[in-house]
């Protein structure tokens, strides 16, 4: 039974890390850009394709304790490790799948990305860290000859180790040689809709993809092609994620997450996980002053980066003695790191908010 989901996604099998990522309670720990293979799709972006750098979600990670921050900051249910390739660093991924089994319990879900075809080896020391599931990329050059590759060895032994096995690959032509092979070794498939991207977009002309429409990424054909899969394949258990569905839908939901666990006192939190605060810029001590002498409760605002930021609705009951001294205005922005701010809008149009 094949079921629909929000923003064009379906499924008749999700895995548990697919459940926590649709919770919005998985975090994305991109351990390197690294890769040894060249995918003309590969959405990476610039900043870190083929560069061995460390992210967790939108935070650089340059020790352990961003990591954690970052997971407490969401409160995360389960990690995926991606890349790149994330076998490259073999040890970098053993110590950060201990780290966030010993902070979090074995119940913190983990899974990894992988194009490689690992060695049983390689697979006993990933299990025995506390890895949960692996999901095999194979190169798109191999899909009409899976069973005579090493992947097929490769993940009867991951199977063998405990590790829970599927494949992950876009929704293309030809993919559908991927689900007969996925359906052969009784493991799940999740099929991802095409995108384009800032990387990838000159490739994916030359090879003959365009959008699906003038206001998004996905292209055209790759949710058909799923389809046609799921319809074909009797059994198979398979997870068509659409593009729509991954920033609609998926990114939203860990955007609460974390903006419900981080939102300062005056902070709301808006439907869209983003935050919404007061914000006056000037001299700090003249600013704190004033909403001292206008009754502003000391937990209502916060000194911080130069400037003091408030509720956006204590905000507007002083806009007019505060911005007869001050620069003020409200501000929308992600509760992400780094606090990308979304909107400014002027103190006399609060209204913009629709709050």
């Amino acid at each position: 039974m094949k079921y629909e989901t929000e923003s064009g996604s379906f499924y008749n099998y999700l895995g548990p890390g697919c459940k926590f990522c649709r919770d919005g309670a998985k975090m994305v720990l991109f351990v390197t850009g690294l890769c040894h293979r060249d995918c003309f799709y590969c959405p990476v972006s610039e900043e870190k394709q083929k560069n061995d750098v460390t992210f967790a979600n939108e935070r650089p990670v340059l020790s352990d304790q961003d990591i954690l921050c970052e997971a407490h900051n969401m409160q995360a249910l389960g990690t995926g490790i991606t890349g790149g390739e994330p076998l490259l660093v073999l040890e970098r991924v053993l110590g950060y799948i201990r780290l966030l089994k010993d902070e979090f319990g074995p119940e913190h879900h983990i899974h990894l990305y992988t194009a490689s075809t690992p060695i049983m080896e390689i697979l006993e020391q990933l299990h025995s860290a506390g890895l949960d599931e692996i999901r095999f990329h194979p190169d798109m050059d191999t899909w009409d000859r899976l069973d005579y590759s090493d992947l097929a060895t490769s993940i009867e032994e991951a199977k063998t180790v405990g590790l829970d096995v599927g494949i992950e690959i876009p929704s293309l032509p030809r993919a559908q040689q991927v689900a007969d092979f996925a359906l052969e070794h009784g493991i799940f498939l999740n099929l991802n809709e095409l995108e384009f991207s800032q990387t990838n977009s000159q490739a994916m002309k030359q090879h003959g993809f365009s959008t699906l429409n003038n206001d998004g990424c996905a292209v055209a054909g790759s949710r058909e092609t799923a389809e046609a899969i799921m319809e074909r394949c009797a059994g198979l258990h398979a997870n068509f994620c659409s593009s729509s569905f991954k920033d609609g839908v998926q990114l939203r939901k860990r955007l609460l997450r974390t903006a419900q666990n981080t939102a300062r006192e005056f902070d709301e939190v808006t439907p869209d996980g983003t935050l919404l605060y007061g914000v006056v810029e000037g001299e700090v001590g003249g600013i704190t002053g004033l909403l001292e002498q206008l009754d502003v409760p000391g937990n209502m605002y916060e000194c911080t980066r130069g400037r003091v930021e408030l509720g956006w609705w204590v905000l507007e009951d002083i806009a007019e003695e505060i911005g007869s001294v001050f620069e003020a205005w409200y501000e929308e922005c992600y509760p992400t790191y780094g606090r990308m701010v979304v909107e400014r809008i002027p103190i006399d149009n609060a209204d913009a908010f629709n709050v």
